[in-house]
């Protein structure tokens, strides 16, 4: 076990290292307290110092870096209407929820939660229709990339400004401070899939050679399509894309294989065993974050 600091200057333990099951690399997980809204990212540097090594990537959720940034949306101040409801209730929770959800063969976990989707989700369609247009709003979940976890109360996150811009900023800082030359990349949970060698993603922006902002349309198509995993958003230095999606897919498979990760809003939900209206910033910084993954290739 390693002391790590956290947000306020308190220490916590952690542990080092967490073996993935691969021949060729090692995954190290960097654990902070919660980011918070406007707050620098800094701290994830600051507790990856000591493990750092050269020519290592270090992949990092979108999520905190959007909520360091700023970019949370209240949908509590969204009306509802009429085209609202038909999104939600009609589209998602049954259409998508009852008849075409497995006739595509989505997963059993996204049917169930659109079965049970509740009347806050019409002005969570109203806000993406608002911000992302129709093509997004259509998306029965995940829609847009919008994260409704890991923000308190009936807030949301929107991706990232500039992701590729952000990861520079980082591994300059590392380079910086660190005198350790760190490939950075941030990476979205939504998926891009291939088909006939093409590369695509419903989210609105991706990694160059990964067709985006294709919304429900990317979505439709990916059903018959190769999954590849999850969606690099933006890194540091140009990198072959295959590698990129890579190492973005082995990061993900330690936050699936590590329960106490807040991945989704019911994730949140059976952690702070709750409505997660009620979420607090001080709640969400009681627990244990893992915000970024060193992927390590073994030499």
């Amino acid at each position: 076990m390693r002391i790590l600091k956290d947000n306020s200057g308190n220490k916590h333990d952690s542990e080092l290292y967490r073996l993935q099951d691969q021949n060729e690399y090692i995954i190290i997980p960097i654990k902070t307290a919660y980011i918070k809204p406007n707050e620098p990212y800094d701290i994830i540097i600051e507790n990856a110092e000591d493990l750092l090594e050269e020519g290592d990537f270090l992949v990092i959720s979108e999520t905190p870096i959007s909520v360091s940034q700023g970019r949370l949306v209240d949908e509590s101040e969204f009306q509802t209407s009429l085209l609202s409801f038909l999104l939600a209730d009609v589209w998602s929770k049954y259409l998508w929820g009852y008849l075409l959800g497995p006739i595509f063969r989505i997963k059993t976990r996204t049917i169930h939660n659109l079965r049970k989707l509740p009347p806050e989700a019409r002005a969570h369609k109203r806000m993406i229709f608002e911000y992302y247009g129709l093509k997004h709003a259509l998306k029965p979940a995940s829609e847009a990339g919008v994260d409704l976890s890991n923000v308190p109360g009936t807030m949301v996150s929107l991706l990232p400004e500039d992701p590729e811009g952000v990861s520079r900023d980082i591994s300059h800082k590392i380079l910086r401070d660190l005198k350790l030359d760190v490939t950075v990349m941030i990476i979205d949970t939504d998926a891009s899939y291939e088909i006939m060698g093409k590369k695509f993603t419903s989210l609105p922006i991706a990694l160059n050679g990964i067709r985006s902002d294709l919304g429900i349309f990317g979505y439709l198509l990916g059903r018959f399509a190769k999954l590849l995993g999850p969606t690099p958003l933006g890194v540091s230095r140009p990198q072959k894309l295959e590698n990129a999606l890579k190492i973005a897919k082995m990061a993900e498979d330690y936050h699936k294989n590590n329960e106490k990760d807040i991945e989704t809003v019911y994730d949140m939900k059976n952690v702070f065993k709750g409505d997660i209206k009620g979420v607090t910033v001080e709640m969400l910084d009681s627990v244990v974050h893992t915000p970024a993954i060193i992927v390590r290739k073994l030499s």
